[in-house]
C-alpha cells in the first residue's frame, strides 16, 4: 500500500533538466578564479572584490541549498540554520586566529587578559582538527536538537520556532567576551591558511574553487537523494505524515537523517565563508539571517535544488546593490520581496518558468 504513495510523491521531484542547468552555472563560475589571476591591466581581469562577493553569495547558496533539503523535501521550515553557518564559520576561525597568533594566544584574548587557552580551544591550531570541527559542532548539535524534536513528534509552525529560539540563544551565548570566542567582534584579522597569505590571489582563487567543489558535491548529493527512494519518501513525508505512517514508515529516522546532513552542509559552507569575507562574529547567527535564507528558498523554488541557488543569487545581488544604493530601505524591499513570492509566486521563480514552458 506504500507504493502508490510514494510514487505519487515522486512527480514532485525536480526533473533532470534542473542538473544540466547547474552544470551551465558551474561552468560560468570556474572561469572566474582563473580570470582573478590575469594582470590587473588587462580588460578581462575580475578584481578581487568581485572574486569574494561572489564566492559570499556560492556559499549563501549552499545553506539554500540545505535548507531546501530539510523544507522543501522533508516539509520543516528551520529559521535557525544560520547557527550551523556560523559554528562552521567559527571553528575555522579558531583555527585561523591560531595561524595568526603564532605560539601566543589570539588577540582578543591577550586584550581580556587571559592567560592561557579554554580547553576547546586545544589543538585548533591543525587544520585537520579544525575541519573536523566544522563537521561535529553543527552536526552534534543537529543530531541532539533533532532528536529530541522529532521524538516528540515537533512540526510545523512549532518547530520552526524552535529552530529560531536556538539560533537565538546562540547568538546571545557568542555575544559574551567570557565565551572565549570574541564576544562582539568576533574573529578577524586573518594572515594564512595552511601556510599561504590568506590575501594572495592564488589563496583566493583556491578558496573560491573550493567553494564551487562544495556547491557541486551538494548539488549532486541533494539530488541523488531526491531521485532516490529516500527522496520519494521523503516528498511523500512532506505532502502525507501520518499516512507515510500508516504505510509502515517510521518519519523520525528520515527527518533526522536529512537535518543533520543539512547542518553539516551549513557548517562547511560556514567554513569557506570565513577566509573569504575576512571575520564571523555573533551576527551571523541572528535569526534575520535564517529569515533571509527562507526567502532565497521560497523566491527560487523549494523542492527544486536549483532554485534555491537562484534564489539566494538574486537576493544577495540586489542586497549588495541596495545596500550601497538605498541602505535604509533594504529590509522594507525584503519584506515586500518575500510578500509578492508568498501571494504570486508560490513555486517561486523556477516553478514560473516550467509554467510559462508549459502553455
Amino acid at each position: 500500500m506504500s507504493q502508490p504513495l510514494i510514487v505519487t510523491a515522486a512527480q514532485k521531484v525536480g526533473p533532470r533538466g534542473t542538473l544540466t542547468a547547474g552544470c551551465v552555472i558551474i561552468a560560468v563560475l570556474l572561469a572566474l578564479p582563473l580570470l582573478s589571476l590575469l594582470p590587473a591591466d588587462n580588460s578581462f581581469q575580475v578584481s578581487a572584490y568581485t572574486l569574494t562577493l561572489v564566492g559570499k553569495i556560492l556559499c549563501y547558496a549552499i545553506v539554500a541549498l540545505a535548507l531546501d533539503l530539510v523544507w522543501g523535501y522533508a516539509g520543516l521550515l528551520s529559521l535557525g540554520h544560520g547557527l550551523f553557518f556560523a559554528l562552521g564559520g567559527y571553528a575555522m576561525g579558531m583555527y585561523l586566529m591560531r595561524q595568526a597568533a603564532g605560539d601566543g594566544l589570539p588577540a582578543f584574548m591577550t586584550f581580556l587578559s587571559w592567560t592561557e587557552l579554554p580547553w576547546y580551544w586545544a589543538g585548533t591550531d591543525h587544520f585537520l582538527w579544525a575541519m573536523c570541527l566544522v563537521v561535529l559542532a553543527p552536526g552534534l548539535l543537529a543530531l541532539i536538537f533533532g532528536f529530541f524534536a522529532f521524538r516528540s513528534r515537533i512540526k510545523g509552525v512549532y518547530f520552526s520556532i524552535m529552530t529560531q529560539a536556538l539560533t537565538f540563544a546562540g547568538m546571545l551565548l557568542f555575544f559574551r567576551n567570557e565565551t572565549g570566542f570574541g564576544g562582539n567582534n568576533g574573529f578577524t584579522n586573518f594572515r594564512s591558511i595552511l601556510g599561504f597569505s590568506i590575501s594572495a590571489q592564488g589563496t583566493r582563487a583556491a578558496l573560491f574553487l573550493a567553494t564551487v567543489a562544495l556547491l557541486v558535491a551538494s548539488l549532486y548529493i541533494g539530488w541523488r537523494l531526491a531521485q532516490s527512494k529516500f527522496g520519494r519518501v521523503l516528498t511523500a513525508l512532506r505532502d502525507a505524515e501520518n499516512r507515510l505512517m500508516f504505510c509502515g514508515y517510521d518519519p523520525r529516522g528520515f527527518k533526522l537523517f536529512v537535518w543533520v546532513l543539512s547542518a553539516v552542509l551549513c557548517g562547511l559552507a560556514g567554513a569557506l565563508y570565513v577566509p573569504q569575507v575576512g571575520i564571523i562574529n555573533p551576527s551571523e547567527m541572528s535569526p534575520t539571517n535564517s529569515i533571509e535564507a527562507a526567502v532565497w528558498v521560497a523566491l527560487g523554488g523549494r523542492g527544486t535544488l536549483i532554485g534555491p541557488l537562484l534564489g539566494a543569487g538574486l537576493v544577495n545581488g540586489m542586497k549588495s546593490w541596495f545596500t550601497m544604493a538605498f541602505p535604509e530601505y533594504w529590509l522594507f524591499f525584503l519584506g515586500a520581496l518575500f510578500i509578492i513570492v508568498t501571494l504570486y509566486l508560490p513555486k517561486g521563480v523556477i516553478g514560473m518558468l516550467k509554467k510559462r514552458s508549459e502553455q
